[in-house]
């Protein structure tokens, strides 16, 4: 990448993280550790794969803040004013953060439309859970994803109807937006099973995410921000093997 444009990476990742942390969406060390994650994705990924990750950001926030005042008066919102730290950060960034390097210029272990591809893999699911969480918590009918029994809204591994539709319309949404910013701005040509591809991974990789929610998250042998870290990374393997397989 030319010097100028990882100086335009550097402004618009130091600009961004301002942004973040003045309008309250992150935290003074979510807004760092961004930074941190979001030159590395631009650098070796490219202004693509920047917007997308701005695009993500955007959407979790309006997601969190949809009907958040009765978010919080039943004590489910997402920190004290939908504000996001450094830990749910790394929990979502460091999968993609690894796909950059690995897709580099300088490391290409993988190639440049596999690491595409497996970047908004690791979106789709993010974006995917983020939406159903935001979005399901809201529901009036919430079951159990193991044993279908009625439960509270907001418990781990409770799945609802509104949820399901906002994490479907995630994956796909990811998936189509990914694909032509990448078509277009990249040069890397993603087709329709790329797209299948990304927003079944999405769709699939929350259902992970509630499943663990539902047995060793509830047991206490992982954090929500650990499940995030596993059901993304997962999504990713799971990509990896399709594309060697079909694609």
């Amino acid at each position: 990448m030319p010097w100028t444009d990882i100086a335009f990476v550097i402004a618009i990742c130091a600009t961004l993280c301002l942004l973040a942390y003045w309008r309250g969406v992150l935290t003074l060390g979510g807004s760092l550790a961004a930074l941190a994650i979001g030159l590395v994705i631009g650098i070796f990924g490219g202004l693509s794969w920047i917007l997308l990750l701005l695009l993500f950001l955007v959407t979790s926030f309006a997601a969190t803040l949809y009907k958040f005042a009765a978010k919080k008066r039943l004590g489910l919102q997402e920190g004290r004013s939908g504000e996001r730290g450094w830990r749910n950060v790394v929990a979502n960034g460091f999968p993609p953060f690894i796909i950059a390097i690995l897709a580099s210029d300088w490391v290409r272990i993988l190639d440049r439309e596999t690491g595409s591809v497996l970047f908004l893999c690791a979106v789709a699911v993010a974006a995917s859970d983020t939406l159903a969480s935001e979005i399901g918590v809201l529901a009036r009918k919430t079951w159990m994803i193991t044993t279908r029994k009625r439960v509270r809204a907001g418990v781990n591994g409770g799945i609802s109807v509104p949820g399901q539709a906002a994490a479907a319309i995630a994956a796909i949404y990811t998936g189509i937006v990914g694909a032509l910013a990448f078509n277009y701005l990249d040069g890397t040509a993603l087709g329709w099973l790329h797209i299948v591809l990304i927003a079944d991974i999405g769709f699939l990789g929350c259902q992970l995410d509630s499943l663990i929610g539902a047995t060793i998250e509830t047991s206490g042998h992982v954090s929500k921000l650990t499940n995030n870290l596993i059901s993304i990374s997962a999504g990713v393997i799971a990509g990896w093997l399709v594309i060697g397989w079909l694609l």
